[in-house]
C-alpha cells in the first residue's frame, strides 16, 4: 500500500526552491523586487520559450500570457489584454 494520498492539482505545493527565491541579485541596477508594482521587469535567468515561460531573477514565474507564479506559491492571472490596452500601438 502507498502512503501517498491522492492530492487534486489546486492542493499541490508549487513554490519556488527557496535558494531561488531568496537569491541575491547581482545585476545592476538591482532587479525589482517580487512584491515590486515592475516585477516584471527582472532578469530572466532561464527562459524556455518553446514552453512558454521564463523564471525571473527575482522567483517569479512569467508565462507568455503574462500569467505570473510568485515566490511564495501564489499564482497571478494573465494580464494580456491589461497590457495591450496600455500599448494601443500594438496589435494583439
Amino acid at each position: 500500500m502507498s502512503s501517498h494520498t491522492n492530492r487534486s492539482a489546486s492542493e499541490h505545493d508549487v513554490r519556488i526552491s527557496p535558494h531561488i527565491a531568496s537569491r541575491a541579485c547581482n545585476h545592476v541596477p538591482v532587479c525589482p523586487g517580487a512584491d515590486s508594482p515592475d516585477r516584471d521587469a527582472a532578469h530572466v535567468i532561464a527562459g524556455h520559450p518553446e514552453q512558454g515561460w521564463s523564471l525571473l531573477c527575482n522567483g517569479i514565474v512569467l508565462f507568455e500570457d503574462s500569467g505570473e507564479i510568485l515566490p511564495n506559491g501564489s499564482c497571478l492571472n494573465a494580464r494580456r489584454a491589461e497590457l495591450t490596452a496600455a500599448a494601443l500601438h500594438r496589435v494583439a
